[in-house]
């Protein structure tokens, strides 16, 4: 085995053994906590299972056998919803076009105007927001984007279809090694059922979104901006009591939250087509030029990103510095030469404390 097969395969079970264990430690945690915890890791998981498969793929083709079509797709989408306004499909028009016209219509179409009573209407809603610690970490239309299904087929669904699509995750991460069962420790063991707002906060979307971020000339974008500042936010409870700053999976889910949502506020600073009122400018300016998003979203990072994102490593990289046993086998050093491992993990769960604070901050209505 090559040093860039041994890196994939050790990358492959690393992600399966420990969505084993958090799988196993949100169906611990009591009440309503674990729902809301499902919903916040449903990307990374789908992350681990889509560029898995992928590789696999590209061993055996007969690999893609061991997810259906349909569960293919979803996992897909819920993998690429973490790209943000990196997506080069969609990109920032065509993210916002499909909050705004697919995923915030069918939730508007689904939850309003069902009340028999016109003079009663007034008090639909159509948007949840869920928070720990009275800090949001998602909501019910971050929650379907990050899902991957499409808004009018999971308003069809049964919880015994949601559950067989979430059973083919399972028998995958299994493939890998990964264990439901097996209590592995993660940060969710760390949390406190208690202050998980399980219930959630019912509010109509339409007048949220006009309060928050950029204000009422901006709902589309600012329904963006509330996913990006749950992200941050479940980032930021995901670095609580960890046993180790740089476990390879659970650094990986932090490390590309962080960078995909500064990587994307910096695309928007950067759109001159469209506008933002100077306190957004400078809110998003705070978040994307201090010394630790300076470091990740230098184009000599990028590698290393596309290292977590895909497995393989760089094709320029220097092999003989790379060490299969080392933490983040070694890359932190070679990419971060101020840093290593351990130093690195610890800047970035600070930047992301750092940035999650400042994303609540700009949410507050003036």
């Amino acid at each position: 085995m090559t040093l860039e097969e041994a890196v994939i395969w050790q990358g492959m079970a690393s992600d399966a053994a420990y969505a084993g264990h958090l799988s196993t430690d949100i169906h611990a945690v009591a009440g309503g906590g674990a729902s809301i915890l499902s919903l916040c890791v449903s990307p990374y998981l789908s992350l681990y299972v889509h560029e898995s498969l992928a590789k696999l793929n590209a061993i055996d083709p007969t690999m893609s056998a061991l997810l259906s079509s349909g569960v293919q797709r979803i996992v897909a989408r819920s993998r690429h919803s973490l790209k943000l306004f990196e997506d080069n499909k969609r990109g920032v028009d065509g993210q916002l076009a499909y909050f705004r016209d697919v995923l915030m219509s069918a939730h508007r179409r689904r939850f309003l105007g069902n009340v028999r009573f016109r003079m009663l209407r007034f008090l639909e809603t159509d948007l949840s927001l869920y928070r720990y610690n009275r800090r949001l970490i998602s909501t019910t239309h971050a929650a379907n984007f990050h899902m991957g299904q499409e808004p009018q087929d999971i308003f069809a669904m049964s919880g015994a279809d949601i559950q067989a699509i979430y059973q083919e995750y399972g028998h995958f991460i299994a493939m890998l090694g990964g264990q439901h069962g097996t209590p592995g420790q993660t940060f969710v063991s760390h949390l406190d059922a208690r202050k998980f707002d399980s219930h959630g906060q019912d509010v109509r979307s339409e007048r949220y979104y006009a309060k928050v971020f950029d204000g009422p000339s901006n709902p589309d974008l600012n329904a963006l901006l509330t996913v990006f500042q749950a992200m941050l936010n479940f980032a930021h409870i995901a670095s609580t009591g960890i046993c180790s700053a740089i476990d390879y999976s659970a650094f990986k889910m932090r490390f590309l939250t962080l960078y995909q949502v500064l990587s994307s506020l910096r695309i928007l600073r950067n759109d001159e087509l469209r506008p933002l009122t100077s306190r957004s400018t400078q809110f998003i300016n705070k978040l994307v030029e201090s010394r630790e998003a300076q470091l990740i979203l230098a184009p000599a990072a990028k590698p290393f990103r596309n290292t977590l994102m895909h497995y393989n490593l760089h094709h320029k990289v220097d092999k003989s510095r790379v060490d299969i046993r080392a933490p983040l086998f070694g890359l932190v050093p070679i990419y971060f030469p101020a840093h290593d491992s351990e130093t690195f993990a610890t800047a970035i769960d600070e930047c992301i404390a750092k940035a999650s604070t400042t994303m609540d901050e700009w949410a507050r209505p003036l």
